[in-house]
């Protein structure tokens, strides 16, 4: 992995904070990086200091005024070349990925490829921040509305994807003519730091002022300072509903934007008219991939009473198959839990199903010493349960999944929205008019419903986000974009007189 960081152009301790160009370094106190693949330690950053992040926001407000009187495809030509950038790093970031956040290889590979993309897509986006005309009621006057940058944008990512959703985020605020703060997950700070040095060399080779790109370090008390300050009109933040509640307080306290991304309790429904070989790879990709730490991992599993024990005994024939160890050996599945106190959570959402009544029918068991070498390598889980029971009403991020039967497609549409959480869904059938059903407004209340594909694996061309307790944000696709920017509508009066609006006449 040494060789991989050097390639990557970052040393094994990554003192400062960065915005854009420089790093600087005030404080003493550093964020220890450690693999859950083997529990050994990779590195440090410099936690940043209070004084520090203010100096990163002069900065960046400092260069928001430049950057903002860049055309828009301009700013996406610098896009495009940071996202050639990632083609040629591609293998090692996403070695690094898979390194610091445990997710197999093919998985960290993938996450680089969506932040490829998004760069792709924020290209094109660059050439097509659209406005709209309308008609004036008044004779001589032309009505209509345009965007421009909201200014800074405060960006908070999560562990499980460390370097794409920021990208999510980053790329698009960037073409819109906005400055990015990054303050990324503390168990996951060295891909920030490699992603950032890439960025940083596109930045110098197009004389990009300093302060458009930033990177922070720390907990959540550097969350916390930029949850608070005025001056970002905008925060951006992925993470738990505990963290999503307190930072969508605190930023509508000072009547700032938040885009919130946060957690999911998805389910697929089986239909007794499914393909049960097609769902089933879909429910193993979706229970178990990235160990069950994605907020579209499959958690519920609501199966039509007539193909239950059919499916079930599907699921208990696949598990076993499943190769648990280092996410860097290509038959591995399943890599580990990002760390110990994941693996407290795993267990105690076992326990938990139990004592409500539930019955463990596969896994829920740390792997022996002998193949964890971190501690941190489970046994996926799969139980029968009761949508009601509390653990499943929550949010476990780990490989637990939940079964439950049902008997008419409207009583499985209703367990499947009887959470508080409105991420992802999905329905297995080949029949038109239950897909259908699943899909209008008296089907799935997510942000995201799909029929024949699981829960996971969402595209960068469609806004990607969720209800309820996931928070309402958007990101990526689709129109996501506005989220970034700040609408004005416009009126010119190219005649003579001056009517008024509806008709009224003020004569003096």
């Amino acid at each position: 992995m040494k060789e991989v960081l050097k390639r990557l152009g970052i040393s094994a301790l990554n003192k400062g904070t960065a915005t854009g160009l420089t790093w600087t370094a005030k404080g003493n106190s550093v964020i220890d990086s450690f693999s859950p693949v083997t529990g050994e330690k990779i590195g440090s950053v410099t936690i940043t200091t209070p004084e520090e992040l203010e100096q990163v926001i002069h900065t960046a407000q400092k260069a928001f005024e430049i950057w903002k009187q860049i055309p828009a495809p301009k700013r996406g030509e610098i896009i495009r070349q940071y996202g050639n950038k990632l083609r040629e790093h591609k293998e090692d970031l996403g070695k690094l990925v898979s390194w610091e956040m445990g997710k197999i290889y093919q998985e960290g590979l993938g996450e680089v490829q969506e932040m490829i993309d998004i760069c792709d897509f924020a290209v094109g986006l660059s050439r097509q921040l659209y406005g709209l005309t309308m008609h004036s009621e008044r004779p001589d006057h032309r009505m209509y509305e345009q965007w421009h940058p909201l200014g800074t944008v405060g960006i908070i990512s999560a562990f499980n994807f460390p370097v794409a959703v920021w990208s999510w985020n980053a790329m698009i605020a960037a073409v819109c003519g906005d400055v990015c703060i990054w303050k990324p997950s503390e168990k996951t700070p060295l891909c920030a730091v490699a992603c950032h040095h890439l960025l940083t060399g596109v930045l110098k080779e197009n004389n990009v002022p300093e302060g458009v790109f930033c990177l922070v370090n720390g907990d959540y008390r550097i969350g916390e300072l930029l949850t608070n300050d005025e001056r970002i009109p905008l925060i951006s933040a992925t993470g738990s509903v505990r963290m999503g509640k307190l930072v969508g307080a605190a930023v509508g306290a000072r009547l700032g934007r938040s885009l919130l991304e946060l957690g999911g309790n998805n389910a697929i429904i089986i239909s007794d008219k499914a393909d049960l070989d097609m769902a089933l790879r879909a429910v193993l990709f979706g229970a178990v991939g990235t160990c069950g730490q994605r907020c579209t991992t499959t958690r519920r599993l609501i199966i039509q009473e007539q193909v239950y024990d059919t499916f079930v005994q599907k699921l208990l024939k696949a598990y076993p198959q499943i190769k648990i160890g280092s996410p860097m050996e290509g038959e591995t599945l399943v890599g580990p839990l990002i760390d110990k106190d994941a693996v407290k959570n795993f267990l105690h959402a076992v326990s938990e199903v139990q004592r409500e009544g539930g019955k463990i029918l596969y896994g829920g068991t740390v792997l022996p010493e002998t193949q964890n070498p971190s501690g941190c390598y489970v046994v996926p889980c799969i139980a029968e349960a009761q949508n009601h029971f509390d653990i499943v009403q929550h949010e476990t991020f780990a490989p637990v999944l939940y079964l439950m039967k049902y008997k008419t497609l409207e009583e499985a549409i209703a367990m499947q929205n009887g959470v508080k959480q409105g991420l992802s869904s999905s329905i297995f059938t080949n029949h038109m008019q239950e897909s259908e059903w699943f899909l209008s407004s008296r089907g799935s209340d997510c942000g995201i419903a799909n029929v024949n594909i699981g829960t996971s694996g969402a595209e960068i061309g469609g806004a990607f986000g969720g209800e309820k307790e996931t928070g309402g944000g958007r990101e990526s696709g689709s129109d996501s974009w506005k989220a970034y920017m700040r609408r004005q509508t416009n009126t010119i009066n190219y005649g003579t007189n001056l009517p008024l609006a509806q008709g009224i006449k003020f004569d003096f």
